[in-house]
């Protein structure tokens, strides 16, 4: 949801929506693991880098999720740029693949893409498509992955507090809001918490960072299946003259 802040971007932000990587101002690199409900088979990775450019910005997205009966893995390339000082811009190309051995392996191709829009330097509004063309994939062609949209708002109340929300709708499932607040202490300790509402799920987070970096933990909890811990660490590099 910090993607719809411009006081606490991040090189995570754009895996939410693309057009938040127009307004990435260094280099950074970024992964975060989580142990979904406390099983080694439901953990999952994601890595991302982020390049800032003249011509626009370029991130990059890895993830993988599951265990060696059943994974599930993504290489994403995304490209995004601000079109004036009121409108970013932002688009992904996804290989997204799964693998069962006594099933085999299946893959495809898809696309996602995202806009924002800054009313003012506080408010933000942004929405987001991923999977809008359908493909399919499996040896029948008979699997086909969902399309999901989204939109969202944010609001920097100051240079340290953040709150935003997230309307998603996921294709055969229904409406999903997520909420998050976030207070940041002088770039070196972050709180936030926030809410799930499709599976009435709350989570909760704090970070410290020191220099150039930053670690983060977290925690959900689902009410039937129990907590899901994570961790991240980020890592910018500033230009020289700064």
């Amino acid at each position: 949801l910090d993607a719809f802040s411009k006081k606490q971007l991040n090189v995570f932000s754009f895996t939410g929506n693309q057009a938040a990587l127009a307004g990435v101002k260094h280099t950074g690199i970024g992964i975060y693991g989580e142990r979904r409900f406390m099983l080694a088979e439901t953990s999952s990775y994601c890595l991302v880098a982020a390049f800032p450019t003249r011509l626009g910005n370029i991130g990059i997205q890895l993830n993988y999720a599951g265990f060696k009966n059943f994974n599930e893995s993504r290489i994403g390339l995304a490209y995004a740029r601000s079109l004036g000082p009121k409108l970013d811009i932002g688009i992904q190309f996804n290989y997204y693949g799964y693998r069962v051995p006594v099933y085999g392996n299946a893959s495809t191709f898809n696309f996602e893409a995202g806009a924002i829009l800054h009313f003012t330097e506080q408010f933000h509004f942004g929405f987001h498509i991923y999977n809008p063309v359908p493909v399919k994939t499996g040896k029948m062609g008979r699997e086909q992955l969902p399309s999901v949209y989204k939109a969202g708002l944010g609001y920097d109340a100051g240079d340290h507090f953040f709150i935003g929300s997230t309307v998603i709708k996921e294709e055969d499932q229904p409406v999903s809001i997520t909420a998050v607040m976030q207070y940041r202490f002088s770039h070196v300790f972050f709180l936030r918490t926030g809410f799930i509402s499709a599976q009435s799920m709350p989570f909760a987070g704090a970070g410290l960072g020191w220099k150039n970096m930053r670690l983060d933990i977290s925690v959900s909890r689902h009410p039937q299946l129990g907590f899901s811990p994570g961790i991240l660490l980020m890592m910018n590099f500033k230009n020289k003259k700064e």
